[in-house]
C-alpha cells in the first residue's frame, strides 16, 4: 500500500464504528468511512469538544452535515506548494482526496525528470487535484469533467496555487465523447489520468459503467498516446474492484503499443491516535523506463 504521510495540514486523527475523525487546517471533520469496521470507541463521544462538524448518514440514502462549532463556507489546506479549496459537500464529500497526494508526487517526479514539455489529459478530472500537480511541474494539462461546478472548482484551486496563467484547458464533457473527438482531431498526450466512477453520466446523460466501459475508454487512449508517452495512471474507488484488474488492462492495452513498466495497489493514510492504516482505494500506473 502507498501510503499519503506528507501532509502537514491534512490528517486523520481517529477511526472507529464506521467513522473517521479528520484534521482539514484547524477544522475537525467526523465523516463515514465504509472501510472502518473495527471499533476503537465513539470518536464523537470521545472528541465532541473538537469537532466542528459532524456528517450524518441518512437511512433513505444521503445525508447531511451538522455543524456542531463554527464552521466555514470553505476553507484551504496546503499540501507542499499546492493549495486546495475545502467545502462541505451533499454525501460527506470535501471536493479533495488527501490519499491522492502518493499520486500528485509520482506525477510531479515524472513530469520534472523528463526534461521536456509534458502534455497531459485528466479525465473525471473532479476539483483538479491531479491538474493542479501536474502544472505545478510544468506541464499543460486538458481538463475534463463532465460537472461544471467540479471544474469551476478546479478553476479556484488552480487560481489559489497561483497557475491561473499555465496551460490548461477546462472541458466540461463526457469523457468517451471526448476522447473519440481527439481520436478524429489528431490530438496527442504524453500522459493520460483518470478517476473513474463506478457509476455516472455525462454531460448530456450519456450512462458510465466501470465494468462495462473501463477497458474500452483505455482502448481509445491508446490512439492519443504520443509516440513517447510518459505515463498512463487509473485510479479507482470502485467497491470490490481489485488492483490486479487495472493491471491487467494496462497490459492488454498500454503495455501493447508501449512497452514499459507497470505497478498497481492499494493507496491509503495513516491513523494518527491508533497507528492504523485507512485503504482508500486502489491505483494502476504504467510508465516509460
Amino acid at each position: 500500500m502507498l501510503i499519503a504521510n506528507d501532509w502537514q495540514d491534512y490528517e486523520i486523527i481517529d477511526a472507529s464504528r464506521g467513522m473517521k475523525l479528520e484534521r482539514w487546517a484547524n477544522i475537525y471533520l467526523l465523516r463515514p468511512d465504509p472501510q472502518v469496521i473495527w471499533d476503537t470507541g465513539n470518536l464523537l463521544e470521545k472528541y465532541h469538544d473538537k469537532i466542528n462538524a459532524v456528517y450524518h448518514r441518512s437511512n433513505k440514502g444521503g445525508g447531511h452535515w451538522e455543524n456542531i462549532k463554527n464552521t466555514p463556507s470553505s476553507w484551504q489546506v496546503n499540501y507542499q506548494d499546492l493549495k486546495f479549496n475545502i467545502k462541505q459537500m451533499g454525501f460527506k464529500h470535501t471536493g479533495l482526496f488527501p490519499e491522492q497526494a502518493v499520486n500528485w508526487n509520482f506525477l510531479r517526479e515524472k513530469i520534472k525528470t523528463s526534461k521536456r514539455k509534458i502534455k497531459v489529459l485528466n479525465l473525471f478530472a473532479y476539483t483538479g487535484g491531479a491538474t493542479v500537480a501536474c502544472l505545478s511541474a510544468g506541464a499543460s494539462v486538458c481538463h475534463v469533467d463532465s460537472s461544471k461546478g467540479m471544474v469551476d472548482w478546479c478553476k479556484e484551486n488552480v487560481k489559489s496555487s497561483g497557475y491561473e496563467n499555465a496551460e490548461v484547458r477546462y472541458l466540461v464533457d463526457d469523457v468517451v465523447k471526448f476522447v473519440k473527438r481527439e481520436i478524429r482531431r489528431g490530438n496527442k498526450y504524453d500522459g493520460i489520468i483518470m478517476d473513474p466512477p463506478s457509476y455516472g453520466r455525462g454531460s448530456n446523460g450519456e450512462v458510465w459503467d466501470i465494468e462495462k466501459n473501463l477497458n474500452y475508454l483505455v482502448e481509445l487512449c491508446c490512439d492519443i498516446l504520443s509516440d513517447n508517452p510518459l505515463f498512463f495512471l487509473i485510479n479507482s474507488y470502485t467497491t470490490g474492484l481489485s488492483s490486479t484488474v487495472l493491471e491487467n488492462i494496462l497490459k492488454l492495452t498500454v503495455n501493447k503499443k508501449y512497452q514499459g513498466k507497470i505497478t498497481c495497489g492499494e493507496i491509503g493514510l495513516p491513523i494518527k491516535n491508533n497507528t492504523l492504516k485507512l485503504p482508500c482505494g486502489i491505483y494502476g500506473r504504467w510508465e516509460n523506463e
